[in-house]
């Protein structure tokens, strides 16, 4: 905690308060009064220096004499934070500014499939794990619990003969009713130990230890990679991934004002980052157009690829586009990139020539478009399912081979996974299209 300041309706208190995320504290001598949240710790101290206030909130900052402040990451933290000295040091205007109404708590139950649910009381001797709170903006918690449901999955209802709304969303998965209904012993115990898992997982979340969680799902991640189980192993990193985005640190509103071109910084820092990683290994000229491509399909069926576009690191949508497979082999992503590749190849001047062409996949996806491209001066590299790799065809001895070199949480990375997603995302579209028209067609 930062040493508090001596604070008075003048504005030149701001000057020692940054632009982040964070909590700050109104004292009255050695006795904390109010905590607060906020995402601009300076932005929110501001508002209380107005002379418009509630009649609460005035007599607040009349009585308070001095503030102090914790910066923080993310916005899950800046509320997790709250909550905890909140309850540690009962402010009693916390508590008045609600009206007397009751704060919201998050509780956890002790059962065979726990819940996560809301509350605005909690009994002791009531069936709960644990419980987090008290929180005193209701809307900032189920914000909180919203983003990370989609992490976390986890049930908030009672057990029925069929698996709930909320379990077609991906939002409670694997739903515990459809669990239950589960015949086969083996593949309801794995179900029931993914659910357990998830609520350990929101768990360290809501207790702050967010660090712990990435270094699980990390460790998970190799050891699902070296078995060779990749579909679990991407499942796995589509929740680290999820959990960075959210607890990642925001950027001041501020910046963009001190700085106009400062996603175009971000951007140009996001290139050179990876350019310099694959100039180890291969020769890149430039990164201005960089085209990334991904196959969907569904048991062989409706099978098509995408091709997105993103000049200086930006997508451009004018320039995507999407492929319906018609080779003999739909199962075989490998077969059809060598298609996507060949159709590719014909329109490189009308359609125009990438810098850099990424595979979503590892050496054989790499292998067959990198046959395609590599005698026109093209870079091909794959993005592989196993943990952030990067995949680059090289030559060593004289000989053709592999390197592949695993990304670190940084520019480099947020740049290709957030390419990558865009080519699934576009693919997965026009598949989903294609397979509804044929279900229509059925039925006409």
């Amino acid at each position: 905690m930062q040493s508090k300041l001596e604070f008075s309706k003048n504005r030149k208190i701001l000057t020692n308060l940054p632009q982040s995320a964070g909590v700050y504290l109104f004292w009255s001598g050695e006795q904390i009064i109010y905590v607060g949240k906020a995402l601009n710790l300076k932005n929110r101290v501001s508002s209380y220096l107005s002379w418009d206030l509630a009649p609460k909130t005035k007599a607040m900052v009349q009585e308070a004499n001095k503030l102090s402040y914790i910066r923080v990451d993310s916005e899950i933290d800046s509320l997790l934070l709250e909550s905890s000295l909140i309850k540690k040091y009962q402010p009693r205007y916390n508590f008045a500014a609600k009206d007397d109404k009751n704060p919201l708590y998050i509780r956890i139950t002790k059962e065979e499939y726990p819940k996560v649910l809301t509350a605005r009381k909690i009994d002791e001797y009531q069936k709960n794990i644990s419980f987090y709170g008290p929180f005193p903006s209701s809307a900032s918690v189920r914000s909180v619990l919203k983003m990370l449901r989609r992490i976390f999955t986890y049930s908030d209802h009672k057990i029925s003969n069929k698996a709930c709304m909320y379990s077609h969303l991906n939002l409670c998965s694997p739903c515990p009713s459809a669990i239950e209904k589960e015949s086969n012993s083996k593949i309801k115990k794995d179900l029931k130990r993914i659910y357990l898992k998830n609520i350990g997982m929101l768990k360290l979340v809501l207790e702050r230890k967010s660090s712990k969680v990435e270094r699980e799902l990390l460790l998970a991640m190799e050891h699902l990679s070296k078995e060779k189980r990749y579909e679990e192993a991407k499942m796995i990193r589509n929740q680290l991934m999820q959990l960075y985005y959210v607890t990642q640190k925001p950027i001041p509103a501020l910046e963009f004002l001190k700085n106009p071109n400062l996603v175009i910084d971000i951007r140009n820092r996001e290139i050179k980052e990876l350019k310099n990683i694959l100039l180890k290994h291969i020769y890149v000229e430039k990164l201005e157009r960089i085209e990334c491509y991904d196959v969907a399909h569904l048991a062989g069926t409706n099978p098509t690829a995408s091709m997105v576009t993103f000049i200086k690191a930006e997508a451009e949508k004018s320039l995507y586009r999407r492929f319906r497979i018609f080779q003999k082999f739909p199962k075989s992503d490998v077969d059809s990139l060598n298609e996507v590749a060949k159709r590719r190849i014909k329109h490189l001047y009308d359609w125009g020539k990438p810098d850099l062409i990424i595979v979503d996949g590892g050496k054989p996806q790499v292998s067959v478009f990198n046959k395609w491209f590599e005698g026109r001066g093209i870079p091909v590299v794959g993005i592989a399912k196993r943990y952030e790799t990067l995949v680059v065809p090289v030559k060593i001895l004289g000989r053709s081979g592999y390197k592949q070199i695993r990304l670190i949480q940084g520019p480099a990375l947020m740049l290709i996974t957030r390419i990558r997603d865009e080519a699934h995302r576009f693919s997965r579209a026009y598949h989903h299209l294609l397979v509804k028209k044929t279900i229509e067609s059925q039925f006409s």
